[in-house]
């Protein structure tokens, strides 16, 4: 009799037992079975500060200023912009919609309108071995995101009509060299980052001020993508778009960095 295909694996590497009640972290979206449910015990990159001792006379947890959000944290987590405290769901600018959240358009435009110019520019130049033969990347992206919807890794309780996939090419001396994944087309960047940290079992400290930070960044030009903008805008881009079902670049860089230089490497 052929085995039902019910049930997930726990994400926890030295784990993987199937579950059939599987259970979903709703910091990181990893799936995880009864024992590895809580995030102290998959090591949620999502949660900041697990061992810190609270201080005396301070409050026991630090709610959520989102509305109708419930969540409280150990530890505070405060927006640099509204200086408001939200839960590491709502951390993100967009994802608490900030009262002092700029509007991207003219940032975007500017940064859009350099990775075109650098696209220009290398189109002068010899086309690297990887786009030999394609006609285009649109053209490339949609007969691969067929072969990624087979494969790939994502949040399954997102809507099939708000899946966005990408093949996310992963840092330099990762054990993979790349992953399907699929994200949201709504979520901001920086959340589609902290997602695709999870479903690789990447380091993510792009909550600490001091250390390099994962970017997601254009596969043609290197240029790192802003981390408030959403993926929407950049599939909507007309001069220099991200692609469904095209290639993306996942890297530490400093603060200072905003291209990766080497970008053909990543594909050789």
């Amino acid at each position: 009799m052929a085995e039902l295909d019910i049930g997930r694996h726990c994400q926890v590497a030295h784990c993987r037992q199937r579950d059939f009640l599987p259970f979903v972290c709703d910091a990181c979206s990893g799936i995880f079975c009864l024992e590895h449910r809580s995030r102290e015990s998959h090591s949620c990159p999502e949660v900041t500060v697990t061992s810190e001792r609270l201080q005396p006379g301070s409050p026991a947890s630090h709610p959520c200023s989102f509305k109708g959000c419930a969540e409280r944290e150990l530890v505070p987590v405060v927006c640099p912009h509204c200086e408001k405290n939200f839960c590491l769901r709502h951390r993100h600018q967009s994802d608490h919609e900030c009262e002092k959240l700029d509007i991207p358009t003219p940032h975007m435009a500017a940064t859009q309108k350099l990775v075109k110019d650098i696209i220009d520019a290398k189109a002068g130049r010899t086309a690297s071995k990887r786009r030999k033969g394609a006609k285009s990347s649109a053209t490339a992206a949609k007969v691969a995101l067929m072969r990624l919807k087979m494969h790939a890794d994502g949040d399954e309780a997102l809507p099939q009509t708000e899946r966005t996939y990408f093949q996310v090419f992963l840092p330099k001396g990762s054990a993979e060299k790349s992953k399907p994944m699929f994200f949201c087309r709504h979520w901001s960047v920086g959340k589609a980052i902290d997602s695709a940290a999870a479903l690789a079992g990447l380091r993510n400290d792009n909550n600490k001020l001091t250390a390099k930070k994962l970017r997601l960044c254009h596969a043609t030009s290197g240029a790192a993508l802003p981390l408030d903008h959403t993926l929407q805008a950049w599939l909507a881009e007309g001069d220099c778009p991200l692609h469904d079902g095209g290639d993306v670049v996942l890297e530490y860089l400093r603060d200072d960095e905003q291209f990766l230089k080497d970008i053909d490497s990543y594909f050789e």
